[in-house]
């Protein structure tokens, strides 16, 4: 184990990005992920759990979910293996947070403000080259921005290539210290960017007080655990798939694999956010397990 906490597990991505104490970090990250663009002066947490309009509906359990300063909705996420539809859920996610700003009653209300979605992926897209995406709401022929009120962010972590002395911007020297945070033994850019000494009390492992340390072993155990199933569940829908079709076989091999650690994990007890951002599932399939 390294000297920094993993933040693709679920435990350390919240405790360097979800909490009162540590906002900070948040802040300055995101002001760096949309320089130029705008800044954000303050965050407010929200309550990241957003139950189901009716029964038979779908919640929602984001990673972190806050509000800026003058209002707009941000939502966190972080993806540490690979998910079949993702694209789909970042989009019914920030969907959600659209909805959930109607006033009852009144469907002439629709002055909602923007909900931006901030996605870090530890793996690749199928059929995207880019490290990060930008989406936005345009016009097809033009590209003329239609409406800024949703607003998309993929952030594809193993197509970051530079190393530590490459770093130019403050963005791509956050991106480095999290893709290689596990592995680090000193944090680097402290000199430049004073928010990464801030950042290395939070993350080193020693600092953690003995009931975080169990809580992150046990996160870490659940990711490493996660990870190495998806690796073999890819290995065996690829063998199906010399017969049936390479990509049917991976992506039958990979739910069915996730289901079944959903429910061992839903019957250990662990709460159903980690085991919604572990394995992807919704919060209405976990219930069904």
């Amino acid at each position: 184990m390294g000297r920094f906490i993993n933040p693709f597990s679920d435990f350390g991505f919240k405790l360097i990005f979800g909490q009162e104490v540590t906002k900070e970090l948040l802040l300055d990250f995101l002001n760096d992920l949309l320089e130029g663009e705008r800044v954000i002066r303050d965050l407010r947490f929200l309550n990241n759990e957003q139950l189901p309009d009716y029964k038979e509906g779908k919640g929602v359990i984001y990673d972190i979910y806050c509000t800026t300063d003058t209002g707009e909705h941000i939502i966190v996420e972080m993806q540490g293996a690979s998910q079949v539809h993702f694209r789909e859920r970042a989009l019914y996610y920030l969907s959600r947070a659209i909805v959930n700003q109607g006033v009852p009653g009144d469907g002439s209300k629709y002055d909602v403000k923007a909900v931006y979605g901030v996605f870090f992926m530890n793996f690749e897209l199928r059929g995207n080259t880019k490290m990060r995406i930008d989406v936005i709401l345009a016009d097809r022929d033009t590209g003329g921005l239609f409406s800024d009120k949703l607003r998309q962010i993929f952030i594809t972590l193993p197509l970051f290539d530079k190393e530590e002395n490459e770093c130019r911007s403050n963005f791509e020297r956050w991106i480095y210290v999290l893709k290689n945070m596990k592995t680090l033994e000193r944090m680097p850019f402290k000199a430049r960017k004073a928010v990464f000494e801030k950042l290395e009390e939070i993350a080193d492992v020693s600092a953690l007080s003995p009931e975080e340390r169990a809580k992150y072993d046990q996160s870490l155990k659940v990711y490493n655990d996660y990870v190495a199933t998806m690796e073999a569940a890819e290995l065996r829908g690829i063998e199906q798939g010399i017969e049936q079709g390479i990509e049917q076989g991976i992506e039958q091999g990979r739910e069915e694999e996730r289901i079944g650690i959903a429910r061992k994990m839903k019957a250990q007890g662990l709460d159903l956010n980690m085991i919604r951002g572990i394995t992807g599932l919704t919060v209405e399939e976990i219930g069904k397990l």
